[in-house]
């Protein structure tokens, strides 16, 4: 599932663990040249208890991975990721089972399936059609799970939760992406990130299927970061800030893309998934 080649490609539609793979599905690239406003890193520090880890059972012995990020919502069991991470055209049925580790810290796919919240439902937008055209899609690309509680409490409750901003974004204020980028021999790979000032796309900058999307420069975040948060405002104490976007594509040499979530299907889709948390027995 790693899809990232020339021009603007998926990160993955997850990156696979235990077999990687290396098709391809290309979406057209940018042609402006990177700018060194943005560079990534490692996070310096301890975990960020509201950013984790998707871990997706392909079956095999195979593990997809991707990141996400706690959100608010009135049930406390809603995290916000890509929507490649959960369906694409090459992989049109979401995983039988799934999990979401918060604060994930090189521990590894098996540990996290030990540890994680287990995942009850998968929510992507009307608009993310599996039979179409990437290309096409390519705008829909985020998405929602719902979580279990555990003991009677929810996710949010137990770790925070990052507040979610819908578009129109202010991109006067820094983006700082979060994701953990995979490490081919067992997944494990350290919370990474880069910092800048984004620029929305538009039809006079972008191909289609890039308009409408946060475009950030220089930042080496790639396979394994696909869901991850770009929050604005992020705070130390809370561990939280605000979900502008979700990642979702990259060029290969230092350009990324996220999409923010729309203000009527956005909101809709959180509703969505909210709900889905009402039918969610507690988990001891």
């Amino acid at each position: 599932m790693h899809r990232i080649r020339r021009g603007f490609a998926l990160f993955g539609a997850c990156a696979v663990l235990l077999g990687l793979s290396g098709a391809s599905n290309d979406v057209p690239e940018l042609t402006r040249p990177p700018s060194p406003d943005a560079a990534p890193a490692l996070w310096q520090g301890v975990a960020v208890r509201t950013v984790g880890k998707l871990v997706l059972d392909l079956g095999d012995g195979q593990y997809g991975v991707c990141s996400g990020a706690i959100v608010d919502s009135p049930s406390g069991s809603v995290v916000a990721t890509a929507a490649h991470c959960l369906t694409s055209p090459d992989s049109p049925k979401p995983p039988p089972r799934g999990w979401f580790a918060p604060g994930y810290d090189r521990v590894g796919p098996q540990r996290a399936v030990a540890t994680g919240w287990r995942i009850v439902s998968y929510h992507t937008p009307r608009g993310w059609n599996v039979r179409r055209n990437l290309a096409e899609i390519l705008p829909h690309d985020y998405a929602f799970v719902t979580v279990e509680r555990r003991g009677g409490r929810t996710i949010a409750e137990t770790y925070g939760a990052n507040r979610l901003a819908f578009a129109p974004i202010d991109v006067s204020r820094a983006v700082t992406p979060l994701g953990y980028p995979v490490a081919p021999e067992d997944g494990a790979g350290p919370l990474s990130t880069c910092h800048g000032t984004a620029e929305v796309l538009t039809a006079e900058t972008a191909h289609e299927a890039n308009v409408g999307g946060l475009l950030l420069r220089a930042c080496g975040l790639t396979q394994g970061t696909s869901g991850g948060p770009w929050l604005q405002d992020f705070d130390p104490v809370t561990e939280a800030g605000t979900v502008v976007g979700v990642m979702s594509v990259g060029s290969g040499d230092g350009e990324v893309l996220a999409r923010p979530y729309p203000a009527g299907a956005g909101r809709a889709l959180l509703d969505r998934a909210d709900r889905a948390a009402a039918h969610v027995p507690s988990s001891t």
